[in-house]
């Protein structure tokens, strides 16, 4: 099994390095594909840097591929981006920002390498790990995204936001990503049921950070989201 990772980043110079040094720790064959969407941080300065040090054959577990986007379109077109490049049997979203555990993978990919299911979501509110507390507004408004996603799909998932999303690769690429920001998450969401695919959950830490940290999520992304739930479920 050869795991494909796909990561999009914009503006995270703070945490860029360690994000992909943790992601090169896990002891799983894979490939690491990121795509900077645009950022004017210096994080492209950093990645150019990641590029260049991973030509050496130092690491046989790991191969590192590194895209630049023109200018700033959104999570989704990174993901997307990302996506044409995968050579793996499994792709795993791995967001930039520390808010999630790579250690978490082998929980992740379990029920897809035994068969199980096709997609794996991670779950930040299934007690699997540490959880950071913070934002009440944040979490209510992930419940009712949540529940309104189940409601169109007849799924029942605990947390349809989580960006730890894990998929057979010939599932994913037969799917025509179309949100550029953070819509791709409901977008997938509705076309996998739609697809009738086998989805499980796997609790997984989560250590969230403030704004302050550099969360860029805001209430107009949940309007995004609330609108491409009824999007892709009914029109699309």
């Amino acid at each position: 099994m050869r795991l494909s990772v796909v990561m999009p980043v914009y503006n995270e110079a703070k945490t860029i390095e360690e994000a992909v040094r943790r992601v090169r720790d896990v002891p799983i064959s894979k490939e690491v594909i990121i795509v900077d969407d645009g950022s004017t941080d210096g994080t492209r300065d950093i990645l150019k840097r990641v590029a260049e040090d991973s030509t050496t054959p130092a690491d046989s577990q790991n191969e590192i591929a590194v895209f630049f986007q023109s200018e700033n379109q959104g999570k989704g077109a990174a993901i997307k981006a990302g996506l044409a490049h995968v050579k793996g049997d499994v792709v795993v979203i791995q967001d930039a920002d520390l808010e999630y555990n790579p250690q978490d993978y082998v929980k992740l990919l379990e029920p897809i390498l035994s068969g199980h299911a096709d997609v794996t979501y991670g779950s930040r509110f299934s007690g699997g790990g540490p959880h950071r507390v913070l934002y009440f507004w944040h979490y209510l408004g992930n419940q009712v995204l949540t529940l309104f996603s189940n409601m169109i799909t007849n799924l029942n998932l605990s947390d349809m936001e989580v960006g730890y999303k894990v998929f057979r690769t010939d599932v994913l690429k037969d799917i025509d990503i179309k949100s550029k920001r953070f819509g791709f998450e409901p977008e997938i969401t509705v076309k996998l049921a739609k697809k009738g695919c086998r989805i499980y959950e796997v609790p997984i830490s989560y250590y969230g950070r403030t704004y302050q940290e550099g969360k860029k999520i805001t209430w107009k992304d949940g309007i995004e989201a609330l609108y491409s739930l009824i999007r892709f479920r009914f029109w699309d």
